[in-house]
């Protein structure tokens, strides 16, 4: 995935899809973030069940491929978190959109699939369907930048120190997109609005969003807003850190660690390139 030998990945994921046990498809023994769904059945003109089981980040993610899924099913049932609903409002018209209640998920379908696998179910590259895909336009303009430093409670190797980005803050106009009071100065020391449609207005105003590898990232993306992507050496695997913009979304740009736990040498980067680009923000991508 990351060379962008895609077929090969989908062949790799078909041989891996082959070998496992079908008993254990969905096994609700297991957390939902660990479970796989579709056994390589046919979806074509089937009545198709997406389940949403992972993250925030990966459900925006993936969900660009849904029109693409609902032109070859008969029907598509998209059980998405509740959070989420209000950002893909547009696709009711080809997707039956549904709020997933992890104590009581939908009865099974034809054919069901998660989210995430989309991608090798289609047999479809990022490329084929690029962002922007959230009808929110990123729109710019007043002058302030998003700020995201932290990824929750995933894989805090990806959090960055936030007092790195001090010297950033007390420079330039800085919105916090991230829920909870900060000691950093910026504009919103309370924090951002818990509600991600809130979160998604706020960024359609902004000039550029600086975060790491979380929700945020993949929600500006999808938006089509600028993007600078703050990413540890060794990050997960859709981003590629021999490259320096992401295939996911065209306007995202990385900033990789040059060692694990280099976090100073990734925000003294920024600071310095926002230093040059300060008196022209909405063209800073």
């Amino acid at each position: 995935m990351r060379a962008r030998r895609f077929a090969e990945a989908w062949d790799l994921s078909a041989d891996a899809l082959a070998r496992r046990d079908l008993r254990e498809r969905d096994n609700p023994a297991l957390p939902y973030h660990q479970r796989w769904v579709w056994d390589g059945r046919p979806f074509d003109e089937q009545d198709v069940l997406v389940r949403c089981y992972h993250g925030f980040g990966d459900t925006i993610q993936f969900a660009r491929f849904l029109p693409a899924l609902a032109d070859r099913a008969a029907s598509v049932t998209v059980e998405m978190q509740p959070q989420l609903l209000p950002l893909f409002a547009h696709l009711r018209e080809i997707v039956d959109l549904r709020p997933f209640d992890p104590a009581h998920p939908l009865p099974p379908a034809e054919c069901d699939l998660e989210i995430c696998e989309l991608a090798f179910a289609l047999r479809a590259d990022p490329c084929c369907f690029p962002a922007p895909y959230l009808p929110s336009e990123w729109r710019g303009g007043g002058g302030a930048i998003g700020l995201c430093h932290a990824a929750g409670g995933w894989d805090q190797a990806r959090d960055m120190p936030a007092d790195l980005l001090r010297p950033l803050c007390e420079e330039q106009a800085v919105v916090l997109l991230m829920p909870g009071a900060t000691g950093l100065p910026v504009l919103n020391p309370a924090g951002c609005p818990a509600a991600i449609v809130d979160t998604a207005a706020l960024i359609a105003s902004l000039d550029l969003v600086i975060t790491v590898d979380t929700m945020v990232a993949h929600l500006a993306g999808a938006m089509g807003a600028p993007v600078w992507l703050m990413v540890k050496h060794e990050p997960d695997w859709r981003w590629d850190p021999e490259a320096e913009q992401s295939i996911w979304y065209a306007r995202t740009r990385q900033f990789v660690q040059p060692a694990p736990g280099d976090w100073a040498a990734v925000a003294g980067r920024i600071h310095g390139e926002l230093g040059q680009a300060r008196d022209r923000p909405a063209n800073a991508v």
